[in-house]
């Protein structure tokens, strides 16, 4: 015979099967509907030269491509000369005569290789001012005041490229067309991580970091998710232009002119922050009040 203790557990059973059959079946369809993108650069519009339109010199070479969302144009051919005198005067020194990582002494490997690397990676490193290094053996480069201008960092480009062409092109982000909504639940998901919800940066593992990103300008902002710089990841193929255009938008609107709507925004520190001068001021007045309050009964 069975035992009612069984029966109860057998009748439970069937009770739990039909009651979360649909929500069973619901997790199971959302995950078979959504899958995640895997990284590819050959998907259209996402960073590489298969995009809405290409663009091409007379010698058959890439020089311009894009969409809506971002085009991305190669740096004139007219600046190669200059950016060959720039490049000797400020990064031969580490890099080589030839980019090749292999300075004057011939110590291959000493430094990047950085031929082939593409205008917005060159373009990035220099306009940020993290290139020229002050030190070229620390760990991470911080960024500061650039020592080239932005015409000189893309002759620089130029010239690189002129040894090798590559990509990602240099790109400019058409943020008339972005969605800052978008920008904003995309950040949180690829960016904020690392950078925090706020923008403002943090520490990193074996002592690197995330930069802050309040004084960035778009351009650079592109940079940095098609390259990659330093530890963070290459973002090629699994966000496209339309979409990083959105974080672009987000990043230089909500990010570094954030409109504050609840008040004095304590300078994005967070929570933490706001809940203790809550605390310390908003309670501390309740009291004061309370103890005027005392003072009149008496």
């Amino acid at each position: 015979m069975t035992s009612p203790l069984i029966k109860r557990c057998f009748a439970l059973s069937i009770v739990s099967l039909v009651a979360l059959g649909p929500v069973v079946l619901f997790v199971g369809g959302a995950q078979a509907s959504y899958k995640l993108t895997p990284y590819q650069t050959t998907r259209k519009n996402a960073g590489t030269p298969n995009s809405t339109f290409v663009k091409k010199n007379s010698d058959g070479v890439i020089i311009a491509y894009g969409n809506t969302s971002i085009t991305y144009r190669a740096p004139s051919s007219a600046l190669v000369t200059i950016g060959d005198a720039l490049f000797q005067q400020n990064c031969a020194s580490c890099h080589g005569a030839e980019a090749n990582g292999v300075p004057a002494n011939g110590t291959t490997g000493a430094f990047p290789d950085l031929v082939g690397l593409g205008p917005a990676t060159i373009n990035f490193w220099i306009d940020s001012g993290r290139m020229p290094a002050t030190n070229p053996r620390s760990i991470e480069a911080n960024r500061r005041v650039p020592r080239l201008t932005h015409d000189q960092a893309l002759a620089v480009s130029a010239w690189v490229n002129s040894l090798s062409p590559g990509f990602p092109l240099i790109p400019y982000p058409h943020l008339k067309n972005a969605n800052v909504a978008d920008g904003a639940a995309l950040f949180a998901l690829n960016c904020a991580s690392c950078h925090t919800i706020e923008g403002d940066g943090d520490a990193l593992a074996m002592s690197t970091f995330s930069p802050s990103l309040r004084k960035i300008p778009s351009i650079e902002v592109a940079e940095a998710i098609r390259t990659g710089p330093a530890n963070m990841p290459r973002f090629t193929g699994n966000l496209s232009d339309a979409q990083v255009n959105d974080i672009v938008k987000y990043v230089t609107t909500e990010i570094q002119h954030p409109n504050n709507p609840g008040g004095f925004g304590l300078g994005g520190l967070g929570p933490v922050a706001e809940g203790f001068v809550g605390l310390a001021f908003g309670v501390g007045v309740l009291a004061l009040f309370g103890f005027w309050v005392g003072e009149r009964d008496d």
